[in-house]
């Protein structure tokens, strides 16, 4: 169980790497760093003409690979040795596959491009991965004190919500990636309206306008919603630790999200910045997967004393 446990661990800190990695990749334009070569870089083992694009590129290209092949061992071994446990088999398909879709679409983007729609997938793709990789992790880790369903009974209209919002949110990311991949980042120059002047001027709105004001509204729907849960939580599970910190740690996590949102407008897309905006939507979803996975077994117990 130690090597389980420490792949698991490596495997999840390095499908961070991999989240963030796409996203420099993005906020520095250095998609095409290579060439449309791939898997080499400009047709070559070794580089000749070597710049910060092809340095970014190519070290996101191996971080992936290096990744993949941890994600690889880690669903095999996991699969293997605690396949008995309910959600684990998915949990491994889940986790190896859409890290390999997520690595097809970059391929084929360099190869062949792709139009932003679609380049825009990338990014939730890879966050599903993570999640199922972050899940695998947390379950390898509670194997020795296993979870008991009675102990955390969450509502079938709780369980609702939480499902609708993990839905709803990857399609916040995916605005969020169309932002990047248009270059709508500075769209509009205000904020929280595009003109603060004249904030309900939307005869102005071109295109990447109404991509980054519509990427706004849906981000303020899930801090809406999920501030909503945190407020139901501290009243309905006041005896439940995981959901009452739980719910306030996924609500203080969106509020960071938006104000970091904000300063990467005031501060004309400050790369820093940009990465810890990708990197707080990471937390949150992996947060949202792991209450997925409680109302899972919460629905499963619920089913099992009918």
């Amino acid at each position: 169980m130690r090597l389980l446990k420490g792949l698991s661990v490596l495997a999840t800190l390095g499908m961070l790497f991999v989240l963030l990695g796409g996203a420099l990749v993005t906020k520095t334009d250095s998609g095409m760093g290579c060439g449309n070569s791939w898997p080499l870089c400009h047709g070559e083992w070794i580089p000749s003409d070597i710049d910060l694009a092809l340095i970014i590129e190519l070290s996101h290209r191996l971080v992936s690979g290096g990744v993949g092949l941890l994600v690889l061992a880690l669903s095999s071994l996991a699969w293997v040795k605690v396949g008995h446990i309910r959600e684990v088999k998915f949990l491994s398909f889940l986790a190896f596959f859409f890290l390999l879709a997520q690595g097809l679409i970059g391929a084929a983007a360099v190869k062949w491009g792709q139009s932003d729609f679609v380049l825009a997938i990338h990014f939730g793709i890879s966050l599903v991965s993570f999640a199922a990789v972050l899940l695998l992790m947390l379950i390898i880790f509670e194997i020795d004190r296993k979870f008991d369903a009675q102990s955390l009974l969450i509502r079938k209209p709780f369980r609702l919500h939480i499902y609708a919002l993990t839905t709803y949110t990857l399609m916040v990311v995916y605005t969020g990636a169309l932002v990047r991949h248009t270059y709508s980042s500075m769209a509009c120059l205000d904020w929280p309206m595009c003109t603060n002047a004249s904030p309900f001027d939307f005869s102005s709105y071109g295109t990447a306008q109404w991509i980054q004001m519509g990427h706004r509204a849906a981000a303020a729907g899930v801090l809406i919603w999920t501030v909503y849960l945190m407020v139901k939580a501290l009243k309905d599970y006041k005896t439940s630790p995981i959901m009452r910190k739980g719910l306030i740690l996924a609500a203080s996590l969106m509020a960071a999200q938006v104000l970091v949102g904000a300063f990467v407008i005031m501060t004309y897309v400050h790369l820093g910045l940009a990465l810890l905006h990708a990197l707080i939507i990471s937390l949150y979803v992996g947060l949202l997967s792991y209450f997925l996975l409680l109302s899972s077994r919460s629905a499963k117990y619920e089913r099992s004393v009918k």
